[in-house]
Formats: C-alpha cells, structure tokens, sequence
C-alpha cells in the first residue's frame, strides 16, 4: 500500500503539503480523450461516528461502460480544516484504489488540483502518492472567481485565483446548465482535462465517473453504518 504520512496537526499538514507539492508533473498532458480507462473517485462522510467509505469506479473511456469497481471504508483521521480535507480522504481513496482489480487509468476525483489556496486539492495529491495522472472537476469554484462562460456545450472561462494565475476553467458541459469547474492534479494537461470532462459528461453536468463513484461510496457508508 502507498505509505501515507499523516500530519499531526495543521502546521505539520501544511508543511506536508509544500513539501508534496514539489514533485507535482504539470508538463505531460495526459492520455488521449476517449481512450483507455478512466476511473471516478469519490468519498461520502458520517460525521457521528467519524466514518468515511470512499468509492472508485473504473469506466472504459470510449463507451463509459463499468469495467470494475471497489469500495473501502475508514475512520476520519483528521479534522475539518479547509484546504487540509485531502487528508481526511486520502487514505481511504488509497485503500479503494489499492483494492480495484483493473489498471486505473486516468484517476477523476470530485474535487480540486491546482484550483486550491495551497495550488495542492486531493487530485494533485493523489496523483504525487500514486503516479497516475488525476485530473479534479469540482461542483463549485470554492474560493476563486469566473466569468459566466457561454451558455452552450463545451463553452469555458478562466478560473481565476485573486493574484490573477489562472488555475483551471469553468467548464459548461450541457447546454444551459451550471458549470463544472476542472482544474489538474499531476501528469495531465488543462485542455485534456476539459476534453476528458466533456467526454465523460456525455448526458449529465458531472461526469460519468463522478455520478457512479458518488453513488457507489453513498452505498458503502449505509452499508457500513447501517443507516437508511
């Protein structure tokens, strides 16, 4: 299993992170839209008993059809902190990737890369831990700024952070609806993340791989929980 250094406290996590960050690969761009697999991770929470099931679902990138899936339930081993919830995620992410009989591929998570305070969200993380190129598309810009992209398919602005560096896109990926917002993690390009997103949210605003691995941890927390 990947080794997994966990901070003691706020000040260790950041240092972790500055550290982690140096060996983030922002010049490859990444497979090719459409080929290969690609796999959505995805984490669901229950605060009371400080439960976490974390879900990975791999999908062939041509046809979006399930090629394997795995899930792995754990205990919160770090508290609420903005900008730190990666390592509240990433040992169970680890654990679910770990246990999945197929190649990963392309690693989607429901989340953020460089479009972090640190410029380090889980995806950048995942991909320095694991060495797969993990790309994030997030429901909401969290603390950046954009211009409404056009209304239509595939239309797109800058994701700005407040000293004007670009670090990602919102991204529409149906007509007329909200937009997601993509930014990389490590080993992939930004416009082979968008591609990868629009293919991937071929009828849905979020991709394929994000809705499956949502549905998936969900089921695993109750399951592991009990709960309904």
């Amino acid at each position: 299993m990947t080794t997994i250094r966990m901070p003691a406290d706020e000040a260790e996590a950041r240092a972790v992170q500055d550290e982690l960050r140096r060996r983030v690969v922002l010049d490859e761009p990444g497979p090719p839209p459409g080929t290969g697999l690609v796999t959505g991770v995805d984490v669901a929470y229950d605060d009371e008993r400080d439960v976490v099931a974390a879900a990975a679902v791999v999908l062939d990138a041509a046809t979006l059809a399930v090629v394997a899936e795995a899930t792995a339930v754990g205990r919160v081993a770090f508290p609420y902190v903005p900008g730190l919830l990666a390592f509240r995620e990433i040992p169970t992410v680890l654990a679910a990737l770990e246990s999945l009989t197929s190649d990963p591929g392309l690693v989607v998570c429901d989340g953020y890369g460089r479009a972090h305070p640190r410029r380090f969200g889980l995806a950048a993380h995942l991909g320095v831990l694991t060495g797969l190129p993990v790309m994030g598309v997030a429901k909401n810009p969290f603390t950046f700024s954009y211009e409404q992209p056009g209304t239509r398919r595939g239309d797109s602005s800058p994701l700005m952070a407040d000293n004007g560096e670009d670090v990602g896109r919102a991204l529409r990926t149906q007509d007329g609806v909200k937009p997601v917002f993509v930014s990389v993690g490590h080993r992939v390009g930004l416009a082979n993340a968008c591609a990868h997103t629009l293919r991937l949210a071929r009828d849905y605003r979020l991709p394929e791989s994000t809705r499956r691995a949502d549905a998936l941890c969900r089921r695993a927390l109750r399951e592991a929980t009990g709960k309904r």
